[in-house]
């Protein structure tokens, strides 16, 4: 009975996250919001105007940050730190994807 609930309960917090069939997405970036960061950041001084030096490590930081972090639904998060062998099967998925099936 408990399986039954707890599938239930899945269901519904799924279909009431405002995530909804969104579960990840990829984090936006740009060399704006990162000096932005940089300038509230306590001892940094960039909010004079940034050489091209400046905004070409500035860019290769947005586009580095957009390459490698998602934002995920904490449903989904929950659900693959909760269950390894889903997060390994999504994995392997991801690893093949695009391979013609045999």
């Amino acid at each position: 009975m408990d399986d039954v609930l707890n599938e239930a309960y899945g269901i519904v917090q799924c279909k009431e996250c405002p995530w909804y069939k969104s579960c990840v997405t990829p984090m936006r970036f740009t060399a704006e919001d990162i000096r932005r960061q940089l300038e509230s950041a306590p001892g940094i001084n960039v909010s004079q105007p940034a050489d091209l030096g400046m905004q070409n490590l500035l860019s290769s930081m947005a586009t580095a940050a957009q390459n490698s972090l998602l934002e995920g639904c904490p449903v989904f998060i929950a659900r693959l730190r909760d269950n390894p062998a889903l997060a390994q099967r999504l994995k392997e998925i991801m690893q093949k994807w695009g391979e013609e099936e045999h």
